[in-house]
């Protein structure tokens, strides 16, 4: 190969290096033009990701401090409710016994008027005590009516067998008529209050027929 025959040949190899370079740009160019739509959309999408992330995270914030609100009015709410409730408990106690006592009142009404009679100057004193006497009678049938009606009633003991759980025995005595371990006597009468014993009867509990001593000579 001549001198000028290379000349031409590096004229042609530079002429298409030439030719390529625009076309290496242009092809860049393009692929960097359809990438940035590309790019754009995952940018955009990424972006109002983080946008719904923030506002999901702005609505838990919300119904959070909401929730904890009204578990605060709650806890609020029970603590003045338990506060009300014990200071009812402690008036109940205070005053429990306020409807029975209220209903006592006309016993000693009667008591009063009972006294007053047999107080009175002058007059058959037989007819005095008897007034007084009537005036304790219509007391005692007044208490005995207050105390049924708040659920108080007496004891059945006298004649009945011995219940330790209902009676308590003062003493034993032998008696014909009434069997071994059988109430006699009632010194004081039980009651109960409601389905509970509220005082125990006082009694005198039988031992049987007295034991006949056998005869002697006199001889």
């Amino acid at each position: 190969m001549t001198e000028e025959n290379k000349i031409e040949a590096e004229l042609v190899e530079e002429e298409q290096e030439e030719i390529q370079e625009p076309q290496a740009a242009d092809s860049a160019e393009a692929e960097a033009t359809e990438a940035a739509p590309e790019t754009a959309t995952e940018t955009a999408a990424e972006a109002g990701t983080e946008e719904e992330n923030q506002a999901t995270v702005d609505t838990l914030s919300q119904e959070l401090a909401e929730k904890r609100d009204q578990m605060l009015r709650i806890q609020a709410e029970a603590e003045n409710f338990k506060k009300r409730m014990e200071r009812d408990k402690a008036k109940l106690l205070k005053y429990a016994g306020e409807n029975i006592l209220r209903e006592l009142l006309s016993t000693v009404d009667n008591l009063d008027r009972a006294l007053e009679q047999g107080a009175v100057e002058g007059g058959d004193p037989a007819q005095k005590l008897e007034a007084l006497l009537a005036g304790v009678e219509l007391t005692k049938k007044g208490l005995n009516t207050v105390l049924e009606r708040f659920e108080v009633t007496p004891l059945d003991a006298l004649g009945k067998p011995f219940n330790p759980d209902e009676m308590d025995a003062l003493t034993m005595e032998a008696s014909e008529d009434v069997p071994n371990n059988h109430v006699v006597t009632e010194f004081a009468k039980g009651y109960n209050f409601k389905d509970r014993v509220l005082r125990h009867a006082q009694v005198v509990v039988s031992s049987g027929s007295a034991e006949k001593k056998p005869a002697t000579d006199a001889s």
